[in-house]
């Protein structure tokens, strides 16, 4: 049944070398598990439903991947898109995560059908690479912020805005602990060097007396004060299109960038540099958040983590099947998941951040039309706390430069019409 299912021997590959893909592609994102349900719990949402959702939507989005395009790709809610949720839209914004779960769904929807129509290409193709890079950059700069701000290591200064906190306090040292682990540790090719830490930095909470220890493994807790909670009475209102936008956009651009990274390291890309079965792998993609937004959880998408998965051996869809089982499993560890304190997390979310601008990397610095909106959107995300202000300042940014520099061949009509929307938006309210 596997051989029919995932044509193992066609794919030079073997039940053991998927399994232990999977197994290394689940060590390196399970953090997601700890991180998600916390980060969402600042929207007002439960921790134990969310906790699960997180589980389920991974499953879902993995076993869909797997069993239908056969790619060794895993899904989970994505990292960003949590933050987006939490601190812009029901934190800035002032939407009820309802609402917001509502601009999740719906964002789905229209992902789901973009992808079953086949303009995704020019939707992607309408955009700057500069603004991609600029955008997955600012969003790890947003993430690192929220890390350094839970951990107590940046915070408020009614004299400069920010400052540093006490970073002798215990969240701050531990914290800072963290991090030094998770980077050393990937530095040795530790595949589960996040977990382990968010693990480790716990554990030494609760021997110091700051954690409470509850326990490792219970049944699963009820998921529902967040199933099928969705307001999409909200969602239809004008001032919610530009959230809708940019849950679509940002999970479009990630899910875009995942699926040809880890292509090209697995080797699956055609003559043409074409992914096969690619409508396949975005209708995964998509129909994993309409059900996350129904189960109570933000966007899921595609992981990058998924390297990792493909440099162990994985070649087909089984390695995500085994992920998504993984991630089933996990439900039964919910009291350790309530155990982990915010500065167990603080160093993923800068481990994730500089993963996230290493991309900047590939900017033409030299081209200063380019390299300034880059920076107008790394600077401004964190600095207003909103990925959707800094999205809205990269696009209105590299409008205005190309027409004021003479560069109007440069602008594609997607970005021409994304930067009128942003100005009017800030004009009108």
């Amino acid at each position: 049944m596997l051989e029919k299912l995932f044509k193992l021997k066609e794919n030079q590959t073997s039940l053991k070398q998927e399994v232990v893909a999977g197994l290394t592609t689940f060590l390196t994102m399970a953090y997601i598990i700890f991180v998600n349900p916390m980060m969402l719990a600042d929207a007002g949402m439960d921790h134990g439903a969310v906790f699960v959702a997180t589980c389920l939507a991974a499953a879902i989005g993995c076993l869909i991947m797997g069993i239908v395009a056969n790619y060794p790709i895993a899904l989970a809610p994505g990292m960003g898109l949590n933050a987006f949720f939490t601190y812009t839209v029901v934190g800035e914004m002032g939407y009820s995560w309802e609402t917001a779960l509502g601009a999740v769904f719906l964002s789905g929807i229209c992902f789901l059908v973009l992808s079953l129509v086949k303009i995704r290409e020019w939707i992607v193709n309408s955009i700057p690479m500069s603004l991609r890079l600029g955008i997955a950059a600012g969003i790890g700069l947003f993430l690192a912020l929220i890390g350094l701000k839970s951990a107590g290591i940046v915070v408020a200064s009614p004299a400069t805005l920010v400052t540093m906190g006490d970073v002798t306090a215990f969240p701050a040292v531990m914290a800072i602990l963290g991090f030094f682990m998770i980077i050393a540790m990937v530095h040795r090719g530790m595949k589960s060097a996040v977990i382990v830490s968010i693990l480790s930095i716990t554990v030494l909470g609760i021997l110091f007396g700051d954690v409470q220890y509850q326990g490792v493994m219970s049944t699963p807790p009820s998921i529902m004060p967040t199933f099928m909670k969705m307001d999409l009475a909200s969602v239809l209102e004008v001032s919610m299109l530009s959230v809708v936008f940019a849950f679509l956009f940002v999970d479009l651009f990630d899910t875009s960038g995942t699926l040809v990274a880890v292509a090209q390291r697995g080797g699956f890309l055609d003559d043409k540099g074409r992914l096969p079965r690619l409508n396949r792998a975005l209708t995964a993609d998509s129909t994993a958040t309409i059900a996350g937004a129904m189960l109570g959880t933000s966007t899921t998408t595609s992981y990058i983590e998924s390297t990792a998965g493909v440099s162990a051996g994985g070649r087909t869809g089984l390695t995500a099947v085994v992920v998504g089982m993984l991630f089933l499993f996990s439900l039964f560890f919910s009291p350790l998941a309530g155990m982990v304190p915010a500065y167990a997390t603080a160093g993923t979310l800068f481990y994730v951040a500089i993963l996230m601008m290493s991309g900047l990397v590939h900017v033409e610095w030299e081209d200063l039309t380019e390299a300034a909106p880059v920076v107008v959107v790394c600077i401004l995300m964190p600095l207003t706390f909103s990925i959707a202000t800094g999205i809205a300042m990269g696009f209105i940014s590299y409008a205005v430069i190309k027409l004021l520099s003479g560069r109007y061949r440069d602008l594609s009509l997607g970005v021409l019409v994304l930067a009128a929307l942003f100005i009017a938006k800030f004009v009108y309210g």
